[in-house]
């Protein structure tokens, strides 16, 4: 069945076209990437296929009675509590709602209003209600940005579920190729589409990058024959026809279409010396006004070439520790020592104020003058080059002014770069771009990030935030902790937060294993207090007590199937109340974990 019909859609924004002539059609299990640069116009097309704006020319042609939902690149939310908005018109499967709200991080929050909310927080609220929508077309918008790494896994299986149409922007690259089946590649004003997720697509892209150099070699050859052809005199040159002088004249004037981007990153020029004391933490614990710790007892020594990653869940405290490294945010107990060398960019998940009516020219210079060689360098490597100079913030997109905030960031030639969640907005060339550039940087680097690739390219270490006050430090960056984690699942342990090769030991493996290479991060890990505990029993008890709910309700369903002989409603029942038992089985096993710990403390279950 199609669900959407995209038929030479065109849009632009002031003095600036975005695409002309895009077409592609979506059916029942399409699953659409959009990728592009940013400001090509992503976020608009999905707006124009949503139908909450219009084309400037083309048509767009929607099955009748095809339900839409979309997750907006800046939602709006109703009124009230996180709890209504996420649940307000699906009473009935409330159980199912608060199920995924609980899965993005949002179950502490339910009771919270909504105006009290983060950007990143509001989105999350966005997506779950998108998510529990029944829906024959899910068109998502940069879906992954602000969850935690759990959380994507977790939405990469519930939308390969999905059995509608999906249409999504994302700059997750594990994710745009386990979800995708085509991928649509905006392209200075073109669509060029692509069967297959990132694979394909950056298959396909490098083979019309390969046909269009060797276009360009034969538009050289042409242009070298006929310049000489033209050369040979004047007397020859009268008889020729007009209409072949225009001709070659054309070639040899020509050029091939200009790269959506020229150069590279050159800005570890200029980068100011480090030494070798750089930022030391030394028993540093922090956490919530309530007393209890995020982490605890923290020992951590910067190197002067450190590749550092903070991971965890949402809510344990990365951006926090990131605070604390900085500067911004002086620690409940222990102290904070810095280098007297040491200059810190920090580039944070809000970034710096942009004035929508300055020029990007004036928000690079501060407004003091005309820029130098290295502002206008810094710019141009950027892809602020020409006309974009000087246009006004405001006509930027998001993923633009992001691009313009990790700038300003970098225009402060730091030695010390910190950055929290980088990849959020940014699109996939400037990615790859800013990879390289850490790669080769002179500089220290910590980083907070969610998105897998940009971990397993920038970092060598990783600290594992937990949430209950441990904090450890993994060799062998984000990969090698996620190979520790896949081997404790599947041998069914659970993975110690000090170090995976002997749970029992607690902190002095990890705390060993970092002091053996001279640096790292050490705690002991603490009992977590009886009010956490029994709070997160509560909520294992309400989520069993709904899965099991949710699996009796599809068991008599499936038994009034089998008597009425629906044999169509049957087979899709019994796939149904399989998800069903295996999370009721999940939901048990969190319940007796949780169980077991109580009994520890002496609680009654």
């Amino acid at each position: 069945m199609i669900l959407l019909d995209v038929d030479a859609v065109s849009a632009s924004r002031p003095g600036r076209p975005l695409f002309a002539d895009v077409s592609f059609t979506i059916s029942d299990s399409d699953r659409l990437g959009v990728v592009g640069l940013n400001g090509c116009g992503k976020s608009t097309l999905l707006g124009i296929i949503a139908g909450t704006g219009e084309p400037e020319s083309g048509l767009v042609r929607r099955g009748k009675g095809v339900r839409i939902d979309v997750l907006a690149q800046d939602p709006q939310l109703p009124a009230g509590t996180v709890r209504q908005a996420v649940i307000a018109g699906f009473e009935e499967a409330e159980w199912e709602a608060t199920a995924v709200a609980d899965r993005l991080g949002l179950g502490p929050l339910m009771d919270q209003d909504v105006s009290s909310l983060s950007g990143g927080q509001a989105k999350r609220v966005a997506l779950a209600r998108a998510l529990v929508t029944e829906t024959d077309l899910l068109i998502l918008d940069e879906p992954t940005n602000h969850l935690d790494i759990d959380a994507i896994a977790w939405l990469e299986d519930r939308l390969a579920a999905h059995r509608g149409g999906l249409v999504l922007v994302t700059h997750d690259r594990h994710f745009l190729d386990r979800i995708t089946t085509r991928v649509l590649e905006l392209d200075r004003g073109k669509g060029y589409t692509h069967e297959g997720g990132y694979g394909a697509y950056l298959e396909g892209r490098a083979q019309r990058e390969e046909h269009a150099a060797k276009a360009e070699q034969t538009r050289k050859n042409l242009a070298r024959t006929e310049l000489a052809w033209l050369r040979r005199g004047a007397p020859a040159r009268t008889s020729k026809p007009k209409a072949r002088i225009e001709s070659a004249t054309a070639i040899v004037t020509g050029r091939a279409e200009a790269a959506a981007r020229s150069g590279e990153l050159p800005l570890h020029t200029g980068v100011p010396r480090l030494g070798d004391r750089v930022i030391e933490l030394h028993q540093v614990s922090h956490g919530y006004d309530s007393g209890e710790d995020l982490f605890n007892k923290v020992e951590l020594l910067l190197d002067n070439r450190e590749r550092l990653g903070i991971v965890g869940p949402n809510g344990t405290g990365k951006s926090t520790l990131l605070d604390i490294i900085s500067g911004r945010l002086k620690p409940r107990t222990g102290s904070v020592d810095v280098g007297s060398t040491v200059r810190i960019g920090y580039y944070d998940q809000k970034g710096r104020e942009l004035d929508p009516k300055q020029r990007v020219r004036d928000a690079v210079t501060g407004g003091h003058g005309e820029a130098d060689y290295s502002d206008t360098a810094l710019m141009e490597a950027f892809w602020f080059d020409g006309d974009a100079q000087w246009a006004p913030i405001g006509l930027l997109s998001g993923g633009e002014r992001r691009r313009l905030q990790l700038l300003l960031t970098l225009s402060e030639r730091p030695n010390v770069l910190l950055l929290d969640e980088p990849t959020n907005d940014l699109d996939l060339d400037t990615l790859r771009q800013l990879e390289d550039f850490l790669e080769e940087w002179p500089g220290a680097l910590v980083v907070v990030s969610h998105d897998r690739a940009f971990l397993e390219r920038t970092v060598a270490d990783v600290i594992v935030l937990d949430g209950a006050g441990t904090a450890s430090r993994r060799p062998g960056g984000y990969a090698a902790y996620e190979d520790e984690r896949r081997a404790a699942r599947g041998s069914g342990r659970r993975l110690s937060a000090t170090g995976a090769s002997n749970p029992s030991t607690g902190a002095s493996d990890g705390a060993d294993s970092a002091a053996g290479a001279g640096e790292g991060v050490s705690a002991a890990k603490p009992q977590r207090s009886a009010s956490t505990v029994r709070h997160q029993l509560t909520k294992a008890e309400k989520a069993l007590a709904a899965a099991q709910k949710r699996a009796a309700v599809l068991n008599d369903q499936l038994v009034a199937a089998a008597e009425s002989g629906d044999h169509v409603a049957l087979a899709s029942l019994g796939t149904e109340l399989e998800s069903a038992e295996q999370l009721v089985a999940s939901k048990e096993e969190a319940w007796l974990e949780l169980a077991g710990e109580a009994e520890d403390l002496g609680l009654k279950t």
